[in-house]
């Protein structure tokens, strides 16, 4: 089912039909899961709104529950501002605290010029590092390429089985390999069952060539006009970590997918 325009493809520059509204909201808890051992550790938080330049503001907010800040504290917060019409990412901000570490980023793209420019910072070192990167269609940093994913004509996908996206980070623009793996009944712990669309997603590496043990994640994605990410698993060296939504509002459509 395509839930945008069918020529809103990732990386696009037609105007796509938006597969959330104004004022949407969506809490994740994020779990570490080793052995028999599966415990809640963090929270994300995710806000759509108005932005600036005319364009959708995303807020994602991620802080570790009160009981764990004595062994590992995490306060990071994402702001990013998307075109309201083609969804490309206009500008991405970052202020990363976890415990006595603190950095900073900031993306601004150009797409006239198709380039990014990248300034990041670690704290204990005043002067800033400065980045510019060539942009090419379906270039987006991390909370742009989740939006976009959810507003993306997946027919193509669902016939070829996968799919290639390009992940801009600091320095580098990394690609990443996005897998159907098909249609799958998901149980969400205390969210309930879901009618879902999997995916298996792998980071490669600079050359795209290969991928790299442990750089992949697996996410499933409500099967209906919202698409929105239920739950996300990624191996680590021990165990893994793993991320369920348990809280909505301001949906764009109804949640059909849930199974009553």
């Amino acid at each position: 089912m395509a839930v945008c325009s069918s020529a809103a493809q990732i990386g696009g520059t037609v105007p796509v039909e938006h597969a959330f509204a104004h004022g949407e909201e969506l809490e994740y808890a994020v779990s570490y899961k080793v052995s028999f051992v599966n415990t809640d550790v963090a929270g994300v938080t995710f806000r759509t709104t108005l932005g600036d330049y005319g364009g959708r503001r995303v807020d994602a907010h991620g802080v570790v529950y009160p009981f764990y800040r004595w062994f590992f504290d995490l306060n990071d917060q994402y702001v990013s501002t998307l075109d309201s019409a083609t969804l490309r990412p206009l500008e991405l901000r970052s202020e990363i605290r976890e415990g006595k570490y603190r950095y900073s980023t900031r993306f601004v793209y150009d797409w006239d010029s198709r380039v990014v420019n990248n300034t990041f910072r670690n704290h204990k070192n005043p002067d800033s590092n400065h980045k510019r990167l060539d942009l090419s269609d379906g270039s987006y940093d991390a909370l742009a390429s989740f939006f976009n994913l959810r507003c993306a004509d997946l027919t193509g996908i669902e016939r070829s089985g996968s799919s290639l996206m390009n992940l801009v980070l600091e320095d580098t623009i990394r690609p990443i390999r996005y897998r159907f793996l098909g249609r799958e009944v998901k149980n969400i712990r205390g969210t309930g069952k879901f009618r879902t669309l999997k995916f298996r997603c792998e980071l490669a590496t600079s050359t795209g060539e290969s991928f790299e043990d442990g750089s992949e994640f697996t996410i499933w994605i409500s099967d209906d006009r919202n698409r929105i990410p239920l739950y996300v698993e990624s191996p680590i060296r021990v165990g893994s970590i793993r991320a369920r939504l348990i809280s909505w509002k301001n949906l764009k459509y109804p949640l059909d997918s849930k199974i009553k």
